[in-house]
C-alpha cells in the first residue's frame, strides 16, 4: 500500500472557558460530543476499567485504518529490560531508507495501548516521511517508574542498533504525547552524548509534578484532563514522593539540559499541561538546545487526535510534522 508525499499530506469547552466564541475554540464541537457521552473522569474510576473505557473510545477494532494508509506495519518483540517480551509496532513510509521515530502513546503511564495511539503513529508516519517504531511500554501500578522509562530507553536502544533492517536511514529520534511526551524527553535525557536522538518531538508532555501552574489554574476542570485526573496519574505512576524529583520521572527537574536532544513541543492554551510544555521549551532553550516551541490558542489536552475532524488540529499536527522533519534533515546532514 502505498503513501502520498509526506511534504504535501494533509494540507464546549467546560470550566473556565465555557463563554468564549466558539470560532476561538476550533476543538469545541468535538469536545461537546465526547462529553456528551458521559464517560466518567478518569480518576474517578478503577484503572482496569479506564484501561477498558480508553480503549473502546480510542482503541478502534485493532485493524488497519483504511483512512491512514501506511507502506506497511509490523507487529513484533523484543527482549525488555525485565526480560520480557517489549511489544513493539512499526509503521513504515512509502520510501525507504527513511529517518525514524521511536513513539510513545499518553495514557498517565496507566493507560493506553499500541491501537489507541495508531491514529498519531500512522500520522507521524505519513506526514513525517519517517519509520515509527511504537512502544507499548509496561504500565502503573503493575509497574510504576522507573519501568516505563527502562522500557522507552531499551526501545531507543535497540531501535538505533537494529533501525536499518525496519527501512531506516541511520537517523533516530523520539516522540511522545503526554505521558509520552515525558518518557520521550526521559529517553533522550538518558542517552550518551555521541547516540542524542535527532530529535525529540513532544505532544503535550507532562514535564513536572506541580498543579499550581497558571494552565492548571484556568484548566483545572478539563476539558478531557483536569487537574484532579493528573493528581490520581501521578500517584498511581510514582513509588513515593522521592520519584517526583528524579529528573527521569519529571524532566523539568533535570539540572542540566544543555546535552539532550533537539525538540519540537507542541502545546495547546485550553490544556493543564500547557505551561509544562513552554517551561520545558524554555529551559532547553536556555540551555542552548534548538527548539520548536508551537503552541495553539483554543486548543485542549489531545487536540492532534482531532485532526480528521478539526482542520485547526490538522493544520498543527502539519507544522509538527514540518519541524521534525527539519531536525531529522539536520542530523543526516552532520
Amino acid at each position: 500500500m502505498t503513501d502520498a508525499d509526506p511534504a504535501a499530506d494533509a494540507a464546549a469547552d467546560a470550566g473556565p472557558h465555557a463563554d468564549r466564541d466558539p470560532a476561538l475554540d476550533p476543538a469545541a464541537a468535538v469536545v461537546a460530543d465526547i462529553e456528551a457521552m458521559g464517560v466518567p473522569p478518569w480518576h474517578a474510576l478503577s484503572v482496569a476499567e479506564a484501561r477498558r473505557i480508553e480503549d473502546d473510545l480510542f482503541g478502534g477494532d485493532g485493524g488497519p485504518d483504511e483512512r491512514l494508509p501506511v507502506a506497511s506495519t509490523l507487529d513484533l518483540g523484543i527482549e525488555g529490560p525485565d526480560g520480557d517480551d517489549l511489544p513493539l509496532r512499526v509503521y513504515r513510509p512509502a520510501e525507504t531508507p527513511a529517518p525514524t521515530l521511536v513513539f510513545f502513546h499518553g495514557g498517565g503511564w496507566c493507560l493506553g495501548t499500541l491501537d489507541s495511539a495508531d491514529d498519531l503513529a500512522r500520522r507521524l508516519c505519513r506526514r513525517v516521511g519517517a519509520v515509527v517504531v511504537s512502544v507499548d511500554y509496561r504500565l502503573a501500578p503493575e509497574h510504576p517508574f522507573p519501568a516505563p522509562v527502562d522500557d522507552a530507553v531499551r526501545a531507543l536502544e535497540w531501535t538505533r542498533e537494529h533501525g536499518a533492517t525496519l527501512g531506516g536511514n541511520g537517523v533516530v529520534g523520539v516522540a511522545g504525547s503526554s505521558a509520552g511526551g515525558t518518557l520521550a524527553a526521559a529517553a533522550a535525557l538518558a542517552t550518551p552524548d555521541d547516540t542524542v536522538p535527532a530529535v525529540q518531538t513532544l505532544l503535550y508532555p507532562i514535564t513536572d509534578r506541580a498543579f499550581v501552574t497558571d494552565s492548571y489554574e484556568a484548566n483545572a476542570d478539563g476539558p478531557l484532563l483536569t487537574r484532579a485526573d493528573m493528581r490520581h496519574f501521578w500517584r498511581t505512576y510514582l513509588r513515593s514522593d522521592v520519584d517526583a524529583a528524579n529528573p527521569y520521572a519529571a524532566p523539568l527537574r533535570a539540572a542540566d539540559l544543555s546535552h539532550t536532544a533537539p525538540a519540537v513541543v507542541v502545546t495547546g492554551e485550553c490544556d493543564p499541561l500547557r505551561d509544562d510544555g513552554a517551561a520545558y521549551a524554555a529551559r532547553l532553550a536556555d540551555a542552548g538546545v534548538a527548539v520548536d516551541h508551537l503552541d495553539y490558542d483554543g486548543m485542549c489536552h489531545g487536540f492532534l487526535s482531532f485532526a480528521d475532524d478539526v482542520a485547526a488540529a490538522d493544520a498543527a499536527f502539519d507544522d509538527l510534522a514540518a519541524a521534525t522533519r527539519d531536525r531529522l534533515a539536520a542530523a543526516a546532514d552532520d
